[in-house]
């Protein structure tokens, strides 16, 4: 891919690159937490967008994207949000530009193997990726959290995804075979090894493409914010989901709508469930970390009713065979892939029974990816 970027690049505009790499990422557990201010556990994979990037010497900005062979260009005097995917760069040098920060006309080619659509956040891949090239390039120096909340303000301010930060957080700061326990409050984090050579980590696409700008996945936003302001009446100390517990809801739940209830529900005990989680890694424990996984899976189709039945049917696949620790959906929801943790062994036939049952099920053949945890976002990696 690296060099399929390269000479693409080199054949449009004449001149060497910079190449980036940014990853997608998985998230074991967490899910929906992190614009609840609670905990995430996510980790970057081997999955990427590649950039060729290099500054052209003028006020325009050309991008060729690999995956559907298209060729946009911006003016820089002229940044403003318009339909398809140029609309995550140009939310990214939207965001420099605010800061004062002097963005020059580049050049770029985006390339790279993400599934759009299937939970592994590709667009904070592409966020991430430029704003670490563009900081390369024109040496504004920032550090690699202010990339993180730079990548979340464009896409809250051009796709309109109110997105909390954990996807462009991953991106940015992954280690090889580490999970990160990031607080989405405080934005502290801590690196964990993920130190099981007995498992891999196996993605299941559900051939369902989901859309996070959706009005759904905002309208969760929305409910999780009506629970805390109902909250706040009785205890004021309630500035989001982080600082409820069930008593809290339980007491106002005669004032809010049982779908408020159950979004706020399954919020706060996804909280709970991620430093228990990371104990549980601790002590090499993955299959009681896997019930963790289940549970989750649970509450999101449930009570955040986020899932699917594509997504459902294969978690409950997962659920019969031994060679399982844990399943669950991943991602903002209504499609996209469940992650499962499968013994290293037993990998190919799980893939195996998975593509059959739910060709069977479904009629379509579900993508399969075994990835591995890898670094983060990386200039000229290679």
């Amino acid at each position: 891919m690296i060099n399929r970027a390269r000479e693409q690049f080199i054949a449009l505009y004449h001149q060497q690159p910079l190449i980036v790499t940014s990853p997608g990422r998985i998230n074991l557990i967490g899910e929906h937490t992190d614009y609840n201010n609670g905990f995430v556990l996510p980790a970057a994979i081997d999955k990427k967008i590649i950039y060729a990037i290099a500054l052209n010497g003028t006020d325009q900005c050309h991008a060729f994207a690999a995956f559907n062979k298209e060729a946009v260009t911006f003016d820089l005097k002229d940044v403003k949000p318009t339909r398809g995917w140029i609309n995550y760069l140009m939310g990214v040098v939207d965001q420099l530009q605010k800061r004062g920060l002097p963005v020059a006309g580049f050049d770029c080619v985006v390339d790279g193997d993400i599934p759009i659509g299937a939970g592994m956040s590709s667009s904070a891949a592409v966020e991430g990726g430029l704003v670490a090239a563009l900081d390369h390039l024109m040496g504004f120096g920032l550090d690699r959290m202010e990339m993180a909340r730079i990548g979340q303000l464009a896409e809250h301010t051009f796709p309109g995804v109110k997105c909390g930060i954990m996807d462009q957080f991953a991106n940015l700061h992954g280690k090889k075979d580490q999970v990160m326990l990031l607080d989405c409050r405080s934005l502290d984090y801590t690196y964990y090894p993920f130190d099981f050579p007995d498992y891999k980590v196996v993605l299941c696409n559900s051939m369902v493409h989901h859309s996070l700008a959706s009005s759904e996945y905002n309208t969760r936003r929305q409910q999780c914010e009506a629970g805390v302001k109902a909250m706040q009446a009785l205890y004021p100390q309630v500035q989001s989901l982080r600082d409820a517990d069930m008593t809290m809801l339980e007491a106002v739940k005669d004032h809010i709508s049982e779908v408020i209830y159950k979004r706020c529900a399954f919020v706060i005990a996804e909280i709970e469930r991620v430093p228990r989680a990371c104990t549980l890694l601790q002590q090499g424990d993955l299959n009681s970390f896997g019930q963790l996984m289940y549970a989750t899976h649970e509450g999101l189709s449930k009570l955040y009713e986020v899932s699917c039945p594509e997504l459902d049917y294969l978690v409950t696949l997962a659920r019969t065979r031994p060679e399982v620790a844990g399943a669950r959906m991943m991602g903002g929801g209504f499609g996209g892939c469940t992650i499962n943790l499968v013994q290293s062994s037993h990998v190919t036939e799980y893939i195996t029974y998975m593509q059959s049952a739910y060709q069977q099920q479904f009629g379509k053949v579900p993508e399969v990816y075994v990835t591995t945890i890898e670094a983060g976002t990386s200039i000229n990696s290679y």
